[in-house]
């Protein structure tokens, strides 16, 4: 598979969602680095040689790495802006929660980016399955209590929220400023 074969992208934080998209990303073709990686451990080392890790988000770091961006995955704002020096123009963010993203900050950064036809959106995440591995025994309680709050009554994979941030990256090209719950349906109760 190569859809995003020529893609530049980053990914910050070794988060389950991050690996996922670093996977899927390097999976399609892309130079992928992986910025502050974290407590990634073996996970990170999965990815392969499609990605490089790096141990912060400075632009000079990562333009040793790569000659410029097209993809910006990070947790928020304060993540993405030492990245905007190299994104190109026509590139996209996505913002990526455990919190929701804040609404306001993913429309101003969207607003403030946009004449370099830079997309800005967000995907909400609602309660995940933890990493594989973790003996699931000690997230019984969490588990039961999340599944009773979420409407589709089961916890969310980091590779869930990996496609519909790709989704909001590569295919969504008209959305910018949007924010997109990936969470089970618990902004129903909002």
């Amino acid at each position: 598979m190569t859809k995003y074969a020529g893609t530049r992208a980053i990914v910050v934080g070794a988060t389950d969602v991050g690996l996922a998209i670093a996977k899927r990303l390097v999976e399609g073709g892309a130079q992928v680095v992986l910025a502050d990686p974290g407590a990634g451990g073996p996970a990170t080392a999965d990815l392969g040689s499609g990605v490089r890790l790096l141990a912060g988000t400075r632009a000079g770091a990562v333009a040793e790495v790569l000659d410029g961006l097209d993809l910006v995955f990070a947790a928020g704002p304060p993540d993405a802006r030492p990245l905007l020096p190299l994104l190109a123009d026509g590139g996209a963010i996505v913002l990526l929660g455990p919190p929701p993203a804040d609404e306001e900050a993913v429309r101003a950064l969207a607003v403030e980016l946009a004449g370099r036809g830079v997309r800005v959106n967000a995907v909400a995440t609602g309660f995940l399955d933890p990493a594989p591995g973790v003996p699931l025994d000690h997230y019984a309680d969490l588990r039961e209590r999340c599944d009773a709050r979420t409407p589709l009554r089961r916890l969310g994979a980091p590779d869930e929220v990996a496609r519909a941030a790709l989704f909001l990256a590569a295919d969504a090209t008209f959305t910018t400023g949007a924010r997109l719950p990936v969470d089970g349906g618990l902004t129903l109760h909002d």
